[in-house]
């Protein structure tokens, strides 16, 4: 029998219209899709990409928010045997995944693990969502020769990172956001920084003074700053 495929397919920040036509027509012509499934239990990935997957089979997958490492290689060698299974069957899958599997994204671990055990593999980008966010707020990520900077602020590189040079974005920011305002202000630089939460998402959020900002942001935050050139 010959193997299956695996596509791991990149859906966008959360408004389903940015999904592109090759990401569509490879859930559409797929035999299953499978999806993160969070702590929680939430599903974002599957509720952006629900009409273009249609009444097939989905096979959600435990992919918890942790910083044990343990943990988290439990998890994707866990889907990557269910991948694998699938392709010996033949199967064409389509694992699906928020913005794009290159860009800080959970996928990726499953991708290269299958990938190593010599299975057929290809990557469908997607809309990143500082990208969706940069349109969201009306204003460009970077101009001319400058740099852009995609920071994790989640593991703590956020004031490391504003000390480089060039426009830079914040990634899953929210629960940094108050050290990321305060780091701005201190640099007097707050006034460069726009917040955008659950772009393209219900609850969506643009904050351009973050002097607003009360406490912590939603998961789905990214912070752009504007490169001072004063």
């Amino acid at each position: 029998m010959k193997q299956g495929i695996l596509y791991g397919v990149g859906v966008g920040p959360g408004d389903a219209e940015l999904m592109t036509v090759k990401a569509c027509r490879i859930l559409r012509e797929s035999d299953v899709v499978m999806a993160p499934q969070a702590d929680g239990g939430g599903q974002t990935a599957l509720a952006i990409a629900a009409d273009c997957i249609g009444d097939k089979p989905v096979i959600c997958c435990a992919m918890p928010m942790t910083h044990d490492k343990a943990a988290r290689d439990a998890a994707h060698d866990s889907a990557a045997d269910t991948v694998c299974a699938l392709l010996d069957e033949g199967k064409t899958v389509a694992f699906i995944t928020l913005g794009d599997p290159t860009v800080y994204s959970t996928y990726w671990y499953v991708h290269r693990r299958v990938a190593a055990r010599g299975y057929r593999t290809e990557l469908v980008p997607g809309v990143p969502s500082f990208c969706a966010a940069a349109a969201r707020a009306g204003r460009a990520l970077c101009m001319d020769g400058e740099m852009l900077h995609i920071i994790p602020a989640a593991h703590g590189a956020a004031e490391a990172g504003l000390a480089l040079e060039g426009d830079k974005v914040l990634m899953k920011a929210g629960r940094s956001a108050p050290a990321v305002r305060d780091a701005l202000a201190a640099r007097g630089e707050m006034q460069n920084a726009v917040l955008v939460e659950r772009c393209g998402m219900e609850g969506e959020r643009i904050v351009t003074d973050l002097r607003e900002l009360d406490g912590p942001a939603g998961y789905f935050s990214v912070i752009l700053v504007r490169e001072d050139k004063a």
